[in-house]
């Protein structure tokens, strides 16, 4: 069984970067920028802000962080982001989500220029995706991040079954038609399971390839894999943990103890495709960063 360490492949990856972002600002006089607004107080969001500002600094990008009191109206919000549409230093636009519930999800992803919707969630670079022209958009970052995992490990994947259990925007629909796609890391079968199929394991233990991004602690169980496949598991869910000081633990949707030893490979939680987000989300900016300098 091969443990593939996102950890690893993200810092080797920001290093790469910081590389290129020094190489672009020799040509161009300047540095990628990415904006991140976060509107109210989660604390998971702010942690994740967090960290996405630190690697921004780490890679030699400009990050700006935009706090909003949770009040904001919809009408303020887009008006930030239509600013930061205007704004030449700014490649890269991203608003942290969840939002408060009086602000409409859809209505501020279309709000940002596709151009610098460095997460991929703009119905332009959705279709363009699907198109398969993937050098004319941005593809949501956690699975171009598994994508990068795939290639690094130099995962076989022609022809293969991939099955993704989960449908959701961010994940898994990107991720099951990026895996339909005619790439290196690609090119495979592929099946969709959620929350309405019947006999999900008989489909799931046909996958040479899972993809489990369907939110819930420990869904896939020995049962549901078949020996020998590659799980890759999307999943960070808080489990209650009183031995722990924050008194919680992170697992995947995996059963990870009892999953493992049958696989080939197999990402672990924390430390697998987590660490993958934040970093394509820096080489989207830096993509946008390039195309808009014509490098």
């Amino acid at each position: 069984m091969m443990l593939i360490d996102g950890k690893k492949v993200s810092t080797d990856l920001k290093n790469e970067l910081k590389t290129r972002v020094e190489e672009l600002k020799a040509k161009a006089g300047c540095v990628p920028g990415l904006t991140v607004i976060i509107v109210g107080e989660d604390p998971a969001s702010q942690v994740y802000v967090r960290n996405k500002a630190k690697s921004c600094k780490e890679t030699g990008m400009n990050s700006t962080v935009i706090e909003l009191p949770a009040e904001t109206s919809q009408k303020e919000l887009l008006g930030k982001i239509e600013a930061l549409n205007q704004d030449p230093d700014v490649h890269g636009i991203l608003v942290q989500q969840p939002l408060p519930s009086h602000i409409e999800e859809y209505a501020v992803t279309m709000a940002i220029d596709p151009s610098k919707d460095v997460d991929g969630f703009h119905p332009e670079n959705v279709g363009q995706m699907v198109l398969g022209n993937l050098d004319k958009c941005f593809i949501s970052c956690t699975p171009f991040g598994i994508l990068e995992l795939l290639r690094r490990y130099d995962i076989e994947t022609r022809g293969k079954h991939c099955v993704v259990v989960g449908r959701s925007n961010i994940v898994g629909k990107p991720m099951a038609n990026l895996m339909l796609q005619k790439l290196r890391e690609t090119n495979c079968t592929v099946t969709v399971c959620h929350s309405a199929t019947q006999n999900m394991p008989e489909l799931t233990r046909q996958a040479d390839i899972l993809i489990a991004a369907i939110g819930r602690a420990n869904f896939i169980t020995r049962e549901m894999v078949k020996p020998g496949a590659v799980v890759i598991d999307v999943g960070i869910n808080r489990i209650e943990d009183p031995s722990r000081k924050s008194g919680f633990r992170l697992a995947g949707d995996v059963d990870f103890d009892n999953v493992a030893k049958m696989t080939s490979a197999i990402t672990p939680v924390p430390g697998g495709v987590g660490p993958m987000t934040i970093a394509m989300l820096l080489k989207n900016t830096l993509q946008s960063f390039a195309r808009s300098h014509n490098l």
